[in-house]
């Protein structure tokens, strides 16, 4: 799942996150209808975990950032539609979910038009690298895409975001219960996928 992703012996989760304290400041602001301050708490508070959950689901650093930044703005307008369900972290990590998943959809996209006119385009002695180094890309991104999309996001933000159980279902807009099947399905076939984990 990536060289950042922590590695935890067989049968051990990482562990829950607690809910942070200042989660108050951000639903003070809320609130008193200050989206912009509320924001602004947000980006200092959980932007950088916004964006780690961002590289995790998109793998550029630079798209990421681009992201997790789509995500807060995202958050600006969603505000008004919070009922405090969850942690804010788990409301943005929702967010910046869907940012991400419209992105990749619209990048799959865009780049199986440029791999066409850019294959067209090579010369025939780096035909052989070409397709070596496509089958190394395809064979380490496998196991994971190998996987449904909701159990790709469920392990994607319980492991690499390192949310609690109750934090990805929110994230994901459903039950906690539903979260951990997810994830334990998804770690089954990953195994199955890679012969260890």
């Amino acid at each position: 799942m990536g060289t950042n992703t922590p590695a935890y012996a067989e049968g051990q989760s990482p562990p829950e996150p607690q809910a942070d304290g200042s989660d108050e400041e951000v639903m003070a602001a809320i609130r008193r209808g200050d989206p912009r301050q509320a924001v602004a708490l947000c980006a200092r508070q959980h932007g950088a975990a916004v964006g780690r959950l961002c590289m995790a689901m998109v793998g550029s650093q630079a798209e990421a950032q681009e992201l997790a930044q789509e995500a807060l703005l995202a958050a600006h307008g969603a505000f008004a539609s919070y009922r405090s369900e969850g942690t804010v972290r788990a409301f943005l990590f929702g967010i910046a979910r869907r940012v991400c998943i419209r992105h990749l959809e619209q990048r799959t996209r865009r780049d199986g038009k440029l791999r066409l006119v850019h294959d067209a385009d090579r010369d025939r002695s780096d035909t052989a690298d070409l397709l070596a180094a496509r089958q190394r890309a395809e064979r380490t991104r496998s196991a994971l895409e190998g996987l449904r999309p909701t159990e790709r996001e469920a392990v994607v933000l319980r492991y690499h975001s390192d949310l609690s159980f109750r934090e990805v279902a929110a994230a994901c807009g459903i039950d906690e219960a539903t979260a951990r099947k997810r994830v334990s399905r998804a770690l089954v076939r990953l195994r199955e996928s890679l012969g260890e984990l």
